[in-house]
């Protein structure tokens, strides 16, 4: 199995979103049936936020790309190729403001390329990123799961599913600015979903 980490808290590794995805990649890597690990800090290496001239690079054709937007290309291409490398990706996901951190929706744009990770059919749209699975650990300062302020899910779901992604886990810890107490119990509980999750199908 391959994996693919991708943190987007602006704390880096050391955001509670990061911590849990490590201990999820830990876990996994415990079970013997992990071979590669590929970690994408978006702290550490933000992506751009989409632009008209980056947009444009996309839509370009090859030969007719400036060295800038073959740039940019090659940029893309390089965050879609570990996509298509994971057979599991482990996304790190904070709440910021009750959306995902921004720098998140700048990846998620890079790697959302018509012809590239999706395609236009007759019926709609088709994702091309198929047989892979996804486990999303979600860190938030309140408790928003089930809730109309829970932006979150639904969105990542249905990016996710957008470029192929169907088999989508989340895993909780919610009310982490409310206490020692409830932040504690919070992060056991994710822990000990990690766990299952792990002891489970997605280590087969």
């Amino acid at each position: 199995m391959n994996v693919l980490r991708i943190d987007s808290s602006l704390h880096g590794a050391d955001g509670a979103s990061s911590r849990l995805a490590a201990t999820c990649v830990e876990a996994l890597c415990a079970t013997g049936a992990v071979h590669r690990v590929v970690v994408r800090d978006l702290a550490a290496d933000p992506v751009p936020h989409l632009t008209a001239e980056r947009f444009a690079a996309f839509l370009a054709k090859p030969e007719e790309r400036t060295p800038a937007q073959q740039a940019a290309v090659a940029a893309s291409d390089a965050l879609i190729d570990e996509l298509r490398a994971a057979d599991t990706i482990v996304l790190g996901l904070p709440m910021y403001n009750f959306g995902v951190p921004s720098k998140l929706k700048a990846y998620f744009d890079h790697v959302a390329r018509a012809g590239v990770t999706f395609r236009y059919t007759a019926s709609g749209p088709q994702g091309l990123l198929t047989g892979k699975r996804a486990v999303v650990l979600a860190a938030r300062g309140g408790r928003y799961e089930g809730t109309p302020r829970d932006t979150q899910t639904a969105y990542i779901r249905d990016f996710l599913r957008f470029v192929g992604i169907e088999d989508v886990t989340f895993v909780y810890a919610e009310g982490l600015a409310m206490g020692e107490g409830p932040r504690e119990a919070a992060l056991r509980g994710a822990r000990a979903a990690i766990g299952r999750l792990v002891a489970e199908p997605l280590a087969a």
